[in-house]
């Protein structure tokens, strides 16, 4: 490994409501997909106060996405047009792929603290597979492996590879890895990453050091824009850093350690047409699924 990966861009989340309501903290979404490329939205849910979660998703469309969801606290319900229904709870893992089309719905529902806490991300699809049959991976808590690194470093390893570990999510598109990292206080991690692909960390707990960088670099706050030569890539709960290339990601937990989501696959290089829940790669295709559910003929695998 010689090329650290330097920081191409901080992002702080910020507050939206989703679903019948739901309060969340979206720390990428509907701009800029092509920067993403092949992600398209990370969501964060959490939250101690039921009203703020309880009125759910209820049934709406996906065609052209798949959708990930990983759980902290609490539990998610979920159900669709297809016949499939289920729940998922902490350490739990939901990877639907919407393919041709499905109408879902996700119902949260608190731990017995009232508390709520887990993570969506979106996923693109190629064109190639956009109208492919519908499917889901559901892994409980128990077929995620926890891989221990040098230093202490512990690894939740949702999907990908890592030295010599399959994760138990398979067969996707993107070729993406998907980790929960947790650093140890004052311990240094390197992770290594595939040349060309979309690498970005989202912190999730604690203050984590990224690149070991003092270049400036462009930090996002609540609608700003700016070069921040402050922070030199220290990065607190709830930020996100989006990496330039390179074969490996250096990160140094501070004194009360680090954890972060640390997520990258392959881009995939298509135009996007995105409107909701809906992603095609044109507008005639876009337009032609929302006339689809209208009338009645969006589903194309029962």
């Amino acid at each position: 490994m010689n090329q650290v990966r330097k920081i191409r861009k901080v992002y702080k989340s910020k507050p939206t409501l989703e679903g019948a309501g739901v309060a969340l903290k979206r720390a990428f979404g509907f701009r800029e997909p092509q920067q993403f490329d092949p992600f398209l939205l990370l969501d964060d849910f959490r939250s101690d106060n039921p009203s703020d979660y309880l009125e759910g998703f209820p049934f709406h469309p996906h065609r052209g996405i798949e959708t990930i969801t990983y759980m902290l606290k609490g539990t998610i319900e979920h159900q669709d047009s297809l016949g499939n229904q289920g729940v998922i709870g902490p350490g739990d893992v939901q990877w639907m792929t919407a393919g041709s089309g499905i109408i879902h719905q996700e119902m949260p529902k608190p731990d017995p603290q009232g508390s709520m806490h887990g993570f969506q991300l979106w996923a693109n699809l190629p064109a190639r597979y956009k109208m492919m049959p519908p499917r889901y991976q559901e892994i409980k808590a128990d077929q995620i492996p926890t891989l221990q690194a040098d230093g202490g470093v512990l690894i939740r390893l949702i999907c990908g590879s890592v030295a010599g570990v399959q994760g138990p999510v398979s067969q996707v598109m993107i070729a993406p890895q998907y980790l929960d990292v947790t650093v140890p206080p004052e311990t240094e991690y390197i992770h290594p990453t595939p040349l060309g692909h979309t690498v970005f960390a989202y912190v999730i707990a604690g203050l984590g050091a990224f690149c070991q960088q003092e270049d400036p670099f462009s930090y996002e706050m609540e609608g700003a824009n700016y070069f921040d030569t402050q922070r030199s890539g220290v990065l607190s709960n709830e930020s996100l850093v989006l990496f330039e290339d390179g074969d490996a990601v250096r990160v140094r937990a501070s004194s009360e350690g680090a954890r972060f989501l640390l997520i990258s696959g392959k881009p995939i290089g298509e135009p996007v047409a995105w409107y909701g829940p809906i992603v095609m790669n044109t507008q005639t295709e876009l337009r032609l699924a929302f006339d689809e559910l209208q009338a009645g003929t969006f589903i194309k695998h029962p």
